[in-house]
């Protein structure tokens, strides 16, 4: 502070200095003229009494800088007299912890935890509501609402079964076919119009899902089809053969033999490949439905689902013991199979975890090697000595066909529906590719292969219990 208080002073001795030689500068010139002397002398004066106030302003500050640096002074002193002293150090008492090893990074290639695909259910209603029945299966049994949103495509425009399915609010998606006109058919077929417009309404539908929604698989349900508990389990463990087999091309909830004491009940786990649409229940992919649309037909979908232009020797998958049941007896077919056959087939009724199972025998390599040895491996019998002697044991039997009146006659017999479709039963197996007729066997009158049935016999006392284990070729017709 004092040395800032000599350079206030010597400043102040400058000033008074340059303003001395100023004036003496002023006054010396020669030929100033009087006013510019005047205003000189003024300048000196005024500044003479400025002097004091700019060395009082600048003693002041002075004073006021010292103050506050002495009050620094004493308030680090205080801090530094009340700071506690440093502890000494201690060792420690036990070992200080391990950081915490670092998770290993993920590779780029480590497979991520697969996500279950969604997988819509379809369900085409038009004025039946009952319907009811069907959804309150669906909903019940479905694990997740995300992986099966339920879509109901109603056609019809009927208003009592609108409101039954706007009663679930949004647990379903209800859509409607815009198109409620009648479709021009041929003079013909005037009575088969309410094919027609069933042909056009799957075609709408499934035009929805797959165009519309864009979905990659979807489950066909018609509104009167009840589910079994399992339904869902199903059709998602199947889904990945039909993306992995090329030779598969649905998967049906339905057996259309699957009548009670026609099917093995204590072995709800068994799937077969065969031949024949089942449809009641099924499940496609995007790709088969790229394939299908632009050639959809006007009526009758389901028989054009079963010809050889569109099956193109594929299979589909279905089960031993159906995963569906109708109850729907009033319908376009006029309940057409329903009393004799339709209304007695058994609905599985206690879940199987397919999920859980190895189902990679139904991929077509592993089915042959597997399934075709024990077909040609069982003892031929004649039908006769199947209805009139006891059962030759406990194995598999086979029995041999020749022909559509054999065949009907061993369908009847068997108590099995014994309908053709383009030359297939409903219960048939798919044929392997090359010829698999046993050496010997006659071709049958339709100029195709010898059809071989398997039989599983079983039963107490002469009751005999029939499960279905066929394997068949193909009968081309005259």
């Amino acid at each position: 502070m004092l040395r800032q208080g000599r350079r206030a002073l010597l400043a102040a001795a400058l000033f008074l200095a340059w303003h001395g030689l100023l004036l003496l500068f002023l006054w010396g010139r020669p030929g100033a003229p009087p006013s510019a002397r005047l205003r000189a002398e003024a300048a000196a004066g005024e500044g003479a009494r400025l002097l004091p106030a700019q060395l009082l302003r600048l003693a002041q500050d002075a004073e006021a800088e010292l103050r506050l640096q002495r009050d620094l002074l004493l308030q680090i002193q205080r801090l530094r007299r009340h700071k506690p002293p440093p502890k000494p150090a201690q060792k420690p008492t036990q070992k200080p912890p391990k950081p915490a090893q670092k998770p290993p990074k993920p590779t780029q290639n480590a497979p991520r935890p697969a996500e279950p695909p969604v997988i819509p259910v379809l369900v085409l209603a038009c004025d039946r509501s009952s319907v009811r029945r069907c959804l309150d299966k669906i909903l019940r049994y479905r694990p997740s609402a995300r992986r099966f949103p339920v879509i109901v495509s109603q056609d019809c425009g009927h208003a009592e079964t609108a409101a039954v399915i706007a009663s679930y609010g949004a647990a379903v998606a209800h859509i409607r076919q815009p198109d409620l006109s009648d479709v021009p058919v041929p003079p013909e077929h005037r009575k088969f119009q309410g094919y027609y417009r069933i042909s056009r309404h799957y075609r709408w539908a499934l035009g929805q899902v797959f165009r519309t929604f864009r979905y990659r698989a979807a489950i066909v349900v018609e509104d009167d089809l009840e589910v079994a508990p399992d339904f869902f389990e199903y059709f998602q463990a199947v889904l990945p053969l039909l993306e992995e087999d090329p030779t598969l091309w649905c998967a049906s909830a339905w057996n259309d033999n699957g009548k009670e004491g026609l099917v093995d009940a204590g072995r709800a786990e068994l799937l077969y490949r065969t031949d024949f649409f089942p449809g009641l229940g099924w499940l496609l992919l995007a790709e088969l439905w790229d394939e299908l649309e632009p050639k959809w037909p006007p009526a009758f979908w389901d028989d054009w689902m079963r010809r050889p232009e569109q099956r193109r020797g594929r299979a589909c998958v279905r089960p031993e013991v159906s995963r569906t049941m109708t109850f729907g007896r009033k319908g376009v077919s006029h309940g057409q199979f329903f009393d004799q056959y339709l209304k007695f087939i058994k609905l599985n009724d206690r879940f199987v975890p397919f999920t859980q199972l190895d189902l990679s025998y139904l991929k077509r390599e592993a089915y042959e090697r597997s399934f075709l040895p024990q077909v040609y491996g069982a003892p031929e019998i004649h039908l006769e000595q199947l209805q009139e002697e006891p059962a030759p044991g406990p194995g598999p039997v086979r029995l041999q066909y020749r022909g559509r009146d054999s065949f009907k006659a061993l369908a009847k017999a068997l108590g099995l529906m014994d309908d053709l479709k383009s030359g297939v039963p409903r219960w048939r197996r798919p044929r392997t590719g090359r010829a698999t007729t046993p050496p010997g066997a006659e071709r049958g009158f339709f100029g195709g292969l010898s059809v071989v049935l398997w039989v599983f016999l079983g039963g107490i006392s002469s009751d005999l219990l029939f499960f279905l284990r066929g394997e068949f070729c193909r009968i081309k017709k005259k």
